[in-house]
């Protein structure tokens, strides 16, 4: 780990991972054959679904995993066979992995110790990110001491002190209540921001993944499935199942067909872009806030009875039942229609999309 002093602003490194391939006892394919290049500085989120391989390509760049195959490079360091302590990063946990016998101090220092760095130096280092991190009046603290966001602090603090290249963060809010991951959200964002050191954070919270990262990458099953910034991930996903896993509400997928240059979806049709063949199947994709709800009769949007009303706040999401199919629309406060009433969900132009064979085919 670095053990440079003062105050000086961290290293940064790229990461870049080629073939990477990680197979376990049993024949468990957790990684496979994974290919990504995560730049200088970048905040980089891992986003998938539990036991997508997120966790476990966390562990092989931090050194806590070996991989099958393929190659880990940091900077310009081959680091796949190297142990973590010569990786110059720093890992903090899903469970922070503080030492309860220790205080604050103790726990921010201890890698310096470790790293043989003299007494003197480290507890002043040690001092010094605590001030930054508003941990000064509980150094002398235990971590049973602590509230769950400060204990998350000493876990970032102890990062922090030993000035890595590289951050790794294996789902450290997911232990925090709601309102305790919001505020540690936005001072995590600005952290990073502040230390521009390489970060990748590990999550299965697709809303902490599009506030944080600088770009995303959505696993799914050991393999990645799309890399982008949140801005694409979000409005252009490229698979049905991106499209699925990404949102506060899920994106509506329905089945559908081409005939005669229009796509039949849901007894409704709707235009088509083009390329597409008469006779394709195809998957229709519209978001629930991108979508209007009127229960005047129209062609271009889907029927349904509206079945479920869910108060989102200062929104509400309306869930229409159709002869075969489920269709949502998200709608102002007080615009809501009755349960009961015959409505349709109608997309705004410019805001569907066409999955064919799963991927995507088009925008329109």
């Amino acid at each position: 780990m670095a053990r440079t002093s003062g105050t000086a602003r961290p290293r940064q490194a790229a990461i870049s991972l080629h073939g990477l391939t990680k197979v376990f006892p049993g024949g468990v394919r957790a990684l496979d054959s994974l290919d990504l290049e995560i730049g200088e500085g970048e905040f980089f989120a891992l986003l998938g679904p539990s036991g997508c391989g997120k966790t476990t390509l966390l562990r092989s760049i931090a050194g806590l995993e070996t991989p099958t195959s393929g190659k880990i490079s940091i900077g310009e360091t081959d680091v796949t066979t190297l142990p973590p302590g010569r990786r110059d990063v720093a890992m903090v946990f899903q469970d922070y992995a503080l030492f309860p016998h220790m205080d604050v101090t103790a726990n921010i220092a201890y890698p310096l110790r470790i790293g043989r760095t003299p007494r003197a130096q480290r507890e002043t280092r040690a001092s010094e990110v605590a001030a930054r991190l508003s941990l000064t009046e509980l150094l002398g603290r235990r971590p049973g001491q602590l509230s769950g966001g400060q204990q998350q602090r000493v876990a970032l603090a102890r990062a922090i002190a030993c000035r890595p290249s590289v951050f790794l963060f294996d789902e450290p809010l997911s232990n925090l209540d709601a309102r305790l991951r919001l505020e540690a959200r936005t001072f995590l964002k600005r952290l990073q921001d502040e230390l521009g050191v390489t970060t990748v954070f590990v999550t299965h919270d697709q809303g902490e993944a599009l506030a944080l990262a600088h770009r995303i990458a959505v696993m799914d099953a050991g393999r990645i499935t799309q890399v982008g910034t949140p801005a694409e991930i979000f409005h252009r996903p490229a698979t049905t199942f991106v499209a699925s896993f990404i949102g506060s509400t899920p994106m509506n997928l329905l089945p559908g067909k081409v005939s005669g240059g229009m796509l039949h979806v849901a007894q409704a049709v709707l235009p088509a872009p083009g390329g597409l063949p008469d006779g394709e199947s195809i998957v229709y994709g519209v978001r629930p806030e991108y979508t209007d709800l009127s229960t005047t009769r129209t062609d271009n949007g889907f029927a349904g009875e509206v079945a479920v009303l869910e108060n989102l706040g200062a929104a509400s999401l309306v869930t229409l039942e159709g002869p075969e199919h489920l269709v949502q629309a998200v709608v102002p406060e007080g615009r809501e229609p009755g349960v009961g009433t015959t409505a349709w969900v109608v997309p705004r132009p410019g805001r569907a999309l066409v999955y064919h064979h799963d991927h995507l085919a088009g925008q329109i």
